[in-house]
């Protein structure tokens, strides 16, 4: 079979090499999958961009966390998997259900943990769940980091409802997944975006309003001017926009805190005090949440949004794509034919 290397110490895409293995069997409670499609996430570049402890160790690492296939063969002892069923990975081991543990690591793709970028993935059968029924396994790629990671931090404590106000904060996967969870969880949603040529896409969307950040550096007090204040903030950027996030919330309101791209300024404590508001760390979700989020999403027949789907041979190129600016939504990696 054939599979992507991130070689030791690279921090370039010109580290990406494919190469030709033996295809894997399953061991006893193993299960093998045939890879349709994989899709990338940020943390992806955090991971080439850095050879070092804690995202990689002086070895080869097969990169890529999520994907989508179907069971081709399985290892003594497994029942929850037939040869034929449609899977998802799961991003985090040892995660079945919340609050996470010291032993989840950092996802497929990272540090001791081989990923999912190869034709063929031999993974313990409760590292997957069902892909939903409404998507194809192109589309059911992109849900274990990036959906998982929305509906937990929209679900998982002062969870949205019909009513409720919600920020999230840039157009990437996570984002775009919120906005379409929460919308049909009946609540009102509003982005903060670089590019004003995004507005009719997210009104598309229905999104109520886009706030330029790059445009209005005090983007947080405009968006409580404009909604009376957000009941959440779905943090995607990381805690440099905390301050901002806060002066985005409601009284009594809450940030899910996902995103590492930016740090900066602590916390300040008389607007944070005053509100009385929360501020949670979402590693990604348990196998649970990634269940509910399946089942919710087939049941809302809900679609994610693709920015662009590469072939195989074109991993580098995807990897690129994934840092663009023009980026709204996820990129996709066709393995095999569905």
């Amino acid at each position: 079979m054939k599979r992507w290397i991130l070689q030791a110490g690279a921090t370039t895409v010109d580290g990406l090499i494919e190469e030709a293995v033996e295809t894997p069997h399953p061991g006893p409670g193993q299960v093998r999958v045939r890879v349709s499609a994989v899709s990338l996430n940020f943390r992806d570049h955090l991971i080439l961009s850095d050879a070092h402890e804690p995202w990689r160790l002086n070895s080869d690492l097969v990169p890529a966390a999520d994907g989508a296939g179907v069971v081709d063969a399985v290892g003594e002892g497994v029942t929850k998997w037939n040869v034929g069923d449609r899977v998802l990975t799961v991003y985090l081991r040892n995660f079945p259900t919340w609050p996470p543990n010291d032993d989840i690591g950092l996802g497929l793709g990272s540090r001791d943990e081989h990923g999912v970028l190869a034709e063929y993935v031999v993974l313990p059968e409760a590292r997957l769940t069902r892909a939903p029924d409404n998507l194809s396994l192109a589309e059911a790629s992109t849900l274990p980091c990036a959906a998982v990671t929305a509906w937990t931090g929209l679900q998982h404590a002062h969870p949205v409802s019909t009513g409720h106000k919600v920020l999230m904060l840039g157009t990437g996967g996570v984002s775009l997944f919120a906005v379409s969870l929460a919308k049909a969880l009946g609540a009102e949603v509003f982005v903060t975006s670089s590019r004003d040529d995004n507005a009719a896409r997210l009104k598309a969307l229905g999104v109520e309003r886009a706030f330029n950040y790059k445009t209005d550096a005090e983007w947080g007090k405009s968006v409580f001017a404009a909604t009376g204040g957000v009941n959440k903030v779905i943090n995607t950027a990381g805690l440099g926009s905390v301050n901002q996030s806060v002066q985005a919330l409601a009284y009594g309101g809450d940030i899910a805190v996902i995103g590492l791209m930016t740090f900066g300024d602590a916390i300040d404590p008389g607007l944070f005090l005053a509100k009385g508001v929360s501020l949670r760390g979402i590693p990604v979700g348990s196998r649970e949440q990634q269940e509910q989020v399946v089942d919710f999403i087939e049941r809302h027949d809900i679609k994610p949004i693709i920015h662009e789907t590469y072939h195989f041979f074109d991993v580098r190129a995807a990897y690129e794509a994934q840092l663009s600016p023009s980026l709204f939504g996820k990129v996709v990696i066709k393995v095999s034919a569905e």
